[in-house]
């Protein structure tokens, strides 16, 4: 049986690699992270079968309930709050992002095992969804699973996203929404388009053709596109 991949986000060196210890002995391969940049970049390049989130995470922007809140928002894969917080108010936010749990510390070893077994458990036993990328459009918002877009057109404070003959228009960044995309399916072309490879239908060392239209290519991407010329 393959093991279970784990990314486990905890800012204090020593609590991390006590429970990566327990983890591993106990089956499962885990990533480590310390804060909430690190998390994304993991998430960029690993689907783990769960994440595991303290709350508290240094002197850093984001805490693990605002992270919980990404991953809910971009990402399907299931986390836990292993922390030491147990404040009502604290509680409250943290389960207002539904985990799959939300354990205490200091904990026992059994417990962190249960909690993590049956969370991968349940969710794998919920119907398996294509990623998506969540926008909104008038009003609502609309999972857009990712494999379907063509392009994306960066338009002043908005990307207008291409998928289906549709136009979707979002307040992500270039940079934000390359954060959120998969290298592997998507390149960037252009200081203000991105495109998805399995889209393209015909390129040269200046455009490439997506579903009829025609994307720009810059000297500074010039080389992400001779990967598919292989010249």
């Amino acid at each position: 049986m393959d093991k279970k991949n784990i990314i486990l986000v905890e800012d204090d060196f020593l609590n991390r690699r006590y429970t990566k210890k327990i983890l591993t002995e106990n089956g499962y391969h885990v990533l480590e992270s310390k804060n909430a940049i690190e998390t994304m970049a993991l998430l960029k390049t690993h689907t783990p079968d769960l994440i595991i989130l303290d709350i508290h995470l240094g002197e850093t922007d984001k805490n693990g309930i605002n992270l919980a809140q990404d991953i809910k928002e971009l990402f399907n894969i299931p986390f836990l709050f292993l922390t030491a917080y147990s404040a009502t108010d604290v509680v409250e936010k943290a389960i207002a992002t539904l985990p799959q749990s939300y354990i205490t510390k200091p904990f026992k070893n059994i417990d962190l095992i249960t909690a993590v077994e049956l969370a991968i458990r349940q969710f794998n036993n919920q119907e398996k969804r294509k990623p998506v990328v969540v926008i909104k459009e008038g009003g609502f918002n609309i999972e857009l699973p990712i494999e379907e877009i063509d392009y994306i057109e960066s338009d002043g404070n908005y990307l207008l996203i291409y998928a289906q003959e549709k136009m979707y228009k979002s307040r992500f960044t270039i940079k934000q929404i390359l954060e959120i995309l998969p290298a592997t399916s998507f390149v960037q072309t252009h200081r203000a388009y991105i495109v998805n490879k399995n889209k393209i239908e015909k390129y040269n060392t200046k455009n490439v053709i997506v579903n009829n239209n025609e994307i720009p290519v810059s000297k500074n991407y010039i080389d992400d596109i001779k990967v598919f010329e292989r010249i």
